[in-house]
């Protein structure tokens, strides 16, 4: 009897003093997020900030390790240098830190099933409402979670977060997004902006901004979704072990193609790919050696950049995206080509119908090139930019977008593009159909 009231009572002592040590520790870590305060990013309800990403070199993995909240100290940092890193704990002007917009709201689940989709794109001067479109057929038509990264210049900046504030919490429910400053290296920042058009050449630098991002979508600001984004982002499970990036060619015809009639520098394949749609594997990029022209020596993405510009600069015409057409001619091996329905663009239906497979399965990804969203050149493009960016959310998809759309395409039948604009709407009532579907069964 007597042992058992000595070990009845180590095991109280050993109770009580277990309990002060989990108190003491509990009041610590208040106390320590209370002088952090709201220069700490915040972690949406049931997410997870970018920090959480485990880094692969295999998109859609599963896996992820315990997010690591970061203090922003208010010092002045207004660059970034991409041949290092900013220390983790600094922040400033322009920080890169994740800022979620979804303070106190539902975030999407981020198991390995239900994984987000990365989508960057970059937008300066009258880019809002294009860009304001693109972000709006993605979200409409994805059934997966979707995370913006929205660069923009500093007039942009606030538009961009007034409207994605004002719509509906539905749509909301769908991303969260950060919105990032324009920046590009120092000392070379009015170069890069100016190289074609405004800002462009940012996406050149996102595997060195985004560190901890695995796997993106690069997407220019005239861009329109007519099928779920998670549709395109499944080409990354088609990449074998070296490919890195995947584009679709410039030109499907030889006789019409661009590059291999009129470039003055090295360019991928036959007729050279199309930057507007880009998917990244940005581990694999940031990790991998390029073969080059410029010296025996193979060289990391980040080393490359500024040598490949000095030499090519007098001789490219379409900027950033003639550097990547000169890094995967020397390196083919690290770039899957995707087909033409999935970056469809005046040139497929202007000069004759020279893409094939939109023939057949319809057009997945429409690219309003050459200002055609805004201009009457090719009417069957605006109709559908107008279609999509007029539709209220929410609201009956087949009446209120496919209908009205439907009707402006008839009007656009003596028009190159417009006499095939059927291509345009084939994909797109399927997505509709699919979106409706779940909408009535979700009820």
């Amino acid at each position: 009897m007597r042992c058992y009231r000595r070990a009845l009572f180590l095991c109280s002592a050993f109770t009580f003093f277990s309990s002060l040590y989990v108190f003491n520790h509990l009041a610590s870590t208040l106390e320590d997020t209370d002088e952090r305060g709201l220069g700490e990013p915040r972690t949406p309800a049931g997410g997870s900030p970018d920090t959480g990403n485990v880094l692969r070199k295999n998109p859609g993995l599963t896996g992820r390790r315990v997010p690591q909240l970061v203090r922003c100290k208010s010092l002045s940092v207004s660059y970034w240098n991409p041949f290092g890193r900013l220390p983790a704990d600094v922040c400033g002007l322009n920080c890169f830190l994740e800022s979620s917009f979804r303070d106190g709201m539902d975030s999407e689940a981020e198991d390995g099933d239900n994984e987000s989709s990365h989508i960057a794109v970059v937008a300066c001067g009258p880019r809002l409402d294009e860009t304001l479109a693109m972000l709006k057929s993605a979200i409409i038509f994805s059934k997966k979670p979707l995370k913006f990264h929205i660069f923009a210049d500093d007039e942009l900046q606030d538009s961009f977060r007034n409207a994605l504030y004002s719509w509906p919490r539905s749509a909301q429910a769908k991303f969260n997004f950060t919105i990032y400053p324009i920046t590009f290296p120092s000392g070379n920042e009015k170069e890069w902006k100016k190289l074609f058009k405004p800002c462009a050449s940012q996406r050149l630098f996102l595997p060195l901004i985004l560190k901890e991002v695995d796997s993106l979508l690069y997407v220019d600001t005239d861009i329109l979704f007519l099928q779920p984004v998670e549709d395109i982002w499944a080409f990354f499970t088609q990449f074998n072990k070296s490919q890195l990036a995947a584009m679709a060619p410039e030109h499907e015809e030889p006789r019409i193609g661009w590059y291999n009639r009129f470039a003055r520098h090295p360019y991928y394949g036959n007729t050279g790919v199309n930057s507007g749609v880009m998917l990244m594997n940005m581990t694999r990029l940031r990790e991998t050696f390029f073969k080059n022209d410029m010296t025996t020596v193979a060289l990391h993405w980040s080393e490359m950049l500024m040598p490949l510009l000095q030499k090519y600069k007098l001789n490219i015409t379409w900027g950033d995206q003639d550097l990547l057409n000169i890094i995967f001619h020397h390196n083919p091996e690290r770039l899957y080509v995707f087909p033409c329905q999935w970056n469809y663009r005046p040139d497929h239906c202007v000069y004759g119908l020279n893409c094939q497979q939109a023939e057949k399965d319809g057009v997945f990804i429409l690219h309003g090139s050459r200002g055609v969203y805004h201009n009457e050149k090719q009417p069957a493009f605006r109709a559908v930019y107008e279609a999509i960016r007029q539709y209220p959310f929410g609201e009956n998809m087949e009446t209120s977008l496919l209908q009205p759309l439907d009707a402006s395409l008839r009007t656009t039948a003596d028009s190159y593009c417009g006499r095939v604009s059927h291509l345009f709407t084939k994909r797109l009532k399927q997505s509709i159909a699919s979106v409706q579907q779940e909408m009535t069964g979700g009820r």
